[in-house]
């Protein structure tokens, strides 16, 4: 039986249909898990992917992503991956480059249009600038933002924050303002409990599994953090417990059911002794005038 899922052409001998079309532009190929990487000269971007998307038998056509990767201990900090589909094959490829916040990338609009809206992420989200791209604006954060929020040194909490002021009646732009004392998180489980003590937090030191008890106390001093007895749990799991499934005491319910009839009898004789008031209507009129 046919299987479902679209055959996907094999990688074999895409890293030499590769290197014989880049030529000295790689710098590197490898392939783990099935994936082949790429590692190229930055200035020679344009010209790798235009070789991997024309090139008979690598026919990589279309292109799915841009991404940034920053890498702050090394020279060229951040690495910029281009993802790569052959829609005839049926199998991807990425490609990568190393670059720095001052050495541009030139862009590949001029192979895929959509590259314009990707590079712009890269560069609202690391700082990397794209040679060639004619809209290189921002086009995730806000008008105004400092600083690109996945680099690894821009703090979670960022440099300017946003409100809308009352007195103003409008929408202000603050520095960021942490006047909490504790603003350290752990990560922790959080029971299992922390490593170190907080202020005023000092506890005894819980009492080891199978440890004798500690001395009784002198006579008018109480231990310390002592024990409180454990009370027995409420349960119910009998009838004698919840008090259902009893038997009904019989001459009980034939009280309670004359208590309840001398009760009705009493509302209805209250009832029939207030007098009914008479209603109006019209009379019949007597010959020669008047009403009877």
């Amino acid at each position: 039986m046919a299987s479902h899922v679209p055959t996907m052409a094999s990688g074999e001998g895409v890293i030499d249909a590769a290197k014989a079309a880049i030529g000295g532009a790689l710098i590197e190929a490898r392939e783990a898990a099935g994936e082949v990487t790429l590692v190229v000269r930055r200035e020679a971007i344009a010209d790798v992917l235009r070789a991997l998307r024309d090139t008979p038998g690598l026919e990589y056509q279309q292109l799915m992503e841009i991404a940034g990767v920053d890498y702050p201990e090394r020279a060229e900090r951040f690495e910029v991956v281009y993802h790569l589909l052959s829609l005839t094959m049926n199998r991807r490829i990425r490609v990568k480059l190393s670059t720095d916040e001052a050495a541009p990338v030139p862009s590949v609009t001029s192979l895929w249009p959509v590259a314009g809206w990707l590079e712009r992420e890269v560069f609202d989200m690391y700082g990397v600038a794209f040679a060639g791209n004619a809209d290189l604006r921002r086009i995730l954060t806000d008008y105004g933002f400092d600083g690109h929020p996945q680099r690894k040194d821009f703090p979670l909490t960022g440099f300017v924050e946003m409100r809308y002021s009352e007195a103003e009646k409008r929408v202000v732009y603050e520095p960021v303002a942490l006047p909490q004392d504790f603003r350290t998180f752990d990560f922790l489980m959080p029971w299992e409990g922390a490593e170190y003590q907080l202020p005023g937090d000092e506890k005894a030191k819980p009492q080891e599994p199978g440890a004798p008890s500690p001395a009784p106390a002198a006579a008018g001093h109480s231990t310390v953090n002592p024990k409180t007895p454990a009370k027995t749990p409420k349960t119910t799991d009998t009838q004698s417990q919840t008090g259902g499934g009893k038997q009904a005491d019989k001459q009980a319910q034939k009280e309670a059911r004359k208590s309840n009839n001398a009760k009705a009898a009493q509302e209805v004789s209250k009832a029939s002794d207030v007098p009914n008031p008479k209603p109006k209507g019209r009379g019949r009129r007597r010959p020669g005038g008047g009403t009877a």
